[in-house]
């Protein structure tokens, strides 16, 4: 839970970050391809070939095609349609995706956290549902692809991890995550990009290296790290308290107007909905 928790945080900034220096600006071919390679790099020097399957490796690199390589393509064309809190909005999706994933990988139905994904859904829209551009549907459409991707990564991490033995150290099994985002974004890039619109200044490349080394090679560790130590349906609740954190971080530093009533209540019904979770999954656990 602690990795989540720290992911969420680490990750509030990175909506904003897009969103003010790179969203219309920087290619977003490009800027998803220099994030996931910054990624890789941190990982690669960890690589044990040796720990897995030759079948585990191509799942573990095809959940980061998916999770990593299709969602920040369909994410960053998001940016170009929608304004940092539309795009929040439209995440609050991402938990029934979980939800309805992982009982489907796992073959069961546990209708308790579908109840506490919807709850919180209910209480992310409280905090960004006022007003909607003339770029809806489009927007909408290309974010629900990238809450897809994401939800579908995380989930497929977690039933692909139940495959490992116990002794596999999971640092040294990453790389092949990143590797197969690249072998998205790569071709991606030099089918669609465009390289007149690289990064122009030092603030641009300097967000780009943040994104890359911290946000997505560190974060996406430990956020998937944090998916197997946590319940299907608290798993799809953190999804959303990235609404009201992004939120927080888009006030402070650009000064963004913000509904704080609407962002209380809203961030209180998250809560509500994570502390039930919480609270079935250790009954479930003592029985």
């Amino acid at each position: 839970m602690l990795y989540l928790v720290a992911v969420t945080c680490l990750w509030a900034f990175s909506f904003s970050l897009i969103g003010e220096f790179l969203a219309g600006s920087v290619d977003s071919y490009f800027a998803v391809l220099t994030r996931i390679i910054l990624a890789a790099l941190v990982f690669l020097p960890f690589l044990n070939l040796s720990l897995l399957s030759a079948k585990q490796k191509a799942a573990l690199a095809g959940l980061g095609a998916v999770q990593l390589g299709l969602m920040y393509i369909f994410f960053y064309h998001a940016f170009l349609y929608l304004s940092v809190p539309e795009v929040l909005l439209f995440t609050i999706f991402t938990p029934l995706y979980v939800v309805i994933l992982n009982d489907a990988l796992f073959k069961r139905f546990t209708p308790f956290h579908l109840l506490c994904a919807l709850i919180a859904t209910a209480g992310a829209a409280i905090i960004r549902f006022n007003g909607i551009s003339d770029s809806f549907w489009l927007g909408f459409t290309i974010v629900q692809g990238a809450n897809l991707c994401f939800a579908l990564g995380q989930v497929g991490y977690k039933k692909l991890a139940s495959t490992f033995t116990t002794q596999v150290p999971y640092h040294n099994v990453f790389a092949w995550f990143y590797l197969g985002a690249l072998a998205v974004a790569l071709p991606a890039f030099f089918l669609f990009g465009n390289p007149s619109h690289l990064p122009k200044n030092t603030e641009q490349w300097g967000v780009l290296l943040w994104l890359g080394i911290v946000a997505s090679g560190l974060g996406y560790y430990f956020w998937n790290q944090g998916a197997l130590k946590v319940s299907g349906g608290t798993l799809a609740i953190m999804n959303n308290a990235l609404i009201p954190a992004g939120l927080v971080v888009n006030l402070l530093l650009w000064q963004k107007d913000t509904d704080f009533t609407r962002l209380f209540l809203g961030g209180a019904i998250i809560a509500v909905a994570l502390w039930m979770s919480h609270q079935y999954a250790k009954k479930q656990g003592r029985a």
